[in-house]
């Protein structure tokens, strides 16, 4: 257990608000770090790994038309894994992961240790790019810690959307 994930749940819970992941990469990583705090049922509603494409489609309600078009990897799909998820379990804030862990499955385009998150609210639905080195194990844990950091920037207001939409955030920055 660390700071980070008791302060989201003190926050999810003083507001009464509600979460619910998506992961793909992290295999289950983010739920696992999110429910080691005690009590984190009162906020945390579920999660779903969506290993597989036919996962995402069938529970998260992707159109396999969206994973074709962009690739499973993607500020796209990671955005509408947010959506998918908040709207399955009904919660305030919805978070995914997708990427390359590795060792292999990596392309020029998407190479391993790419991962994106996304976010989606009542209000927005974004997504970051990352990308990180190391094992596979080390990348899964890395990608599960940053999406926490970015779970814990986005409650805290942090980080805006700079006036750009529903755009994707690469690198720090947001481009559209």
């Amino acid at each position: 257990m660390t700071d980070l994930e008791k302060n989201i749940g003190d926050l999810l819970r003083e507001r009464g608000q509600t979460l619910s992941v998506a992961e793909s990469c992290t295999g289950g990583l983010l739920s696992d770090r999110i429910t080691n705090i005690p009590g984190s049922s009162d906020y945390f509603k579920g999660g779903i790994v969506s290993y597989s494409i036919e996962a995402k489609v069938q529970h998260l309600g992707i159109p396999l038309d969206d994973i074709k078009r962009y690739g499973v990897v993607s500020s796209q799909v990671a955005k509408r894994m947010a959506e998918g998820v908040r709207k399955a379990f009904q919660t305030t804030y919805g978070v995914s992961t997708t990427g390359v862990a590795g060792p292999t499955g990596g392309t020029r385009k998407t190479p391993v240790g790419t991962v994106f998150i996304g976010f989606s609210d009542a209000r927005q639905t974004i997504a970051i790019e990352v990308h990180f080195k190391g094992s596979r194990k080390e990348i899964k844990k890395q990608a599960a810690e940053k999406a926490i950091q970015f779970l814990r920037e986005q409650l805290s207001g942090s980080i805006t959307d700079c006036g750009m939409g529903d755009g994707e955030r690469k690198g720090g920055s947001v481009v559209g």
